[in-house]
């Protein structure tokens, strides 16, 4: 026969464990979206890359490329999303691209999100063999 002073154990213990398994369930969903918008703000930094760095194109033309990306593939992944593009140095582009990720508590702002590409201009050059 059970001892009196361990009737409801299994009770208390369930009310103590249940709340930080929750925390880490959410903690786990947290970081899966914020992984998901940090692949996403990626893929779309990389896609305006390769669209500013193309032979008679413009850094504008990559930002807006990668808002178009995040546009078509997450908006609702990647929220307040935004791209800037730049000239680093010469002969080279850059897109930067900027958001958040969707928050698992209501209310709350999702976890900043800032991934960027760059590479060199594409351009012709000449080859002289002497």
């Amino acid at each position: 026969m059970p001892d009196r002073r361990e009737t409801g154990s299994a009770s208390i213990e369930l009310v103590i464990l249940f709340p930080a398994l929750l925390l880490l369930v959410t903690a786990l969903i947290q970081y899966g979206l914020w992984f998901h918008a940090r692949s996403l703000a990626l893929a779309a930094a990389q896609e305006g890359v390769a669209v500013a760095r193309a032979y008679g194109s413009t850094p504008n033309a990559g930002r807006d490329t990668a808002l178009t990306f995040v546009r078509d593939h997450g908006t609702d992944t990647l929220t307040q999303a935004d791209a800037v593009a730049s000239v680093p140095g010469p002969g080279h582009v850059q897109v930067v691209v900027t958001g958040r990720s969707l928050s698992v508590l209501p209310g709350a702002p999702g976890i900043a999100v800032r991934q960027s590409a760059d590479g060199p201009v594409e351009r012709f050059t000449s080859t002289e063999t002497p």
